[in-house]
């Protein structure tokens, strides 16, 4: 056990990004929902703004758990050719798939967002920031279609990940963080003293708060938009 909870993990996991604190390029896009609270203190920490990068598997019919895709936040699709051409998937089927979770993805932005626009990532460096990774499969979908958005430079982050999985995701953004490294993993939750499930109710409350003070221009805590 490393951290008492997800608002600990995050700043922990600020001290290893703190060369980046005070630039003005930087942005931080939480994953929710677990990872908002991770991001919201590293976000605090180098006074960056702090937004939500939504990733909707787009899983095979009647195999869910396979992913033959993603969709994310800013209408971006990535698909697994590979899987969709040893399963002989119609592009029909891919669209129906992509249209069910694309009304969810729009729904919890609409719910998260609260009628504020996304935050510009273009030309910046984006800190993508999750609460663990295990397998790193919805980190690896969030860096591919991160990618169609122009950004300077991604770097994924976490508290905590499987080491293997750390090593990995080093050859697919442009650098990992990893606050810890076990090579015994088993699970993100066992490295919490509280795991509770992160609601959407905090979620909205997290973004409004970092909203606020980029508004107020509070120093030390959140830059302003670009």
């Amino acid at each position: 056990m490393l951290f008492q909870d997800r608002h600990d993990a995050g700043r922990q996991l600020a001290v290893r990004l703190l060369p980046y604190a005070g630039r003005d390029d930087i942005v931080v896009l939480a994953l929710p929902r677990g990872g908002v609270p991770v991001g919201y203190e590293v976000a605090r920490a180098l006074g960056a703004p702090l937004d939500i990068f939504l990733v909707r598997k787009l899983g095979v019919p009647g195999h869910e758990e396979l992913a033959m895709g993603a969709i994310a936040s800013g209408g971006v699709r990535v698909l697994n050719q590979r899987v969709i051409d040893a399963l002989k998937i119609p592009p029909e089927v891919i669209e129906q798939v992509t249209a069910m979770e694309l009304e969810e993805l729009e729904r919890r932005e609409r719910e998260y967002r609260d009628g504020r626009s996304p935050v510009e990532v273009a030309g910046r460096v984006a800190i993508l920031v999750d609460d663990g990774l295990a397998t790193g499969a919805t980190m690896r979908a969030a860096i591919a279609a991160l990618h169609r958005r122009g950004p300077g430079r991604i770097v994924a982050a976490v508290p905590v990940g499987a080491a293997e999985t750390c090593s990995d995701l080093r050859q697919e953004a442009d650098e990992a963080v990893c606050a810890q490294e076990p090579t015994e993993f088993y699970a993100v939750g066992l490295w919490y003293e509280d795991f509770a499930q992160t609601s959407d109710e905090e979620v909205r409350d997290l973004l409004a708060r970092a909203n606020n003070h980029e508004a107020a221009g509070a120093p030390g805590q959140f830059a302003s938009k670009r």
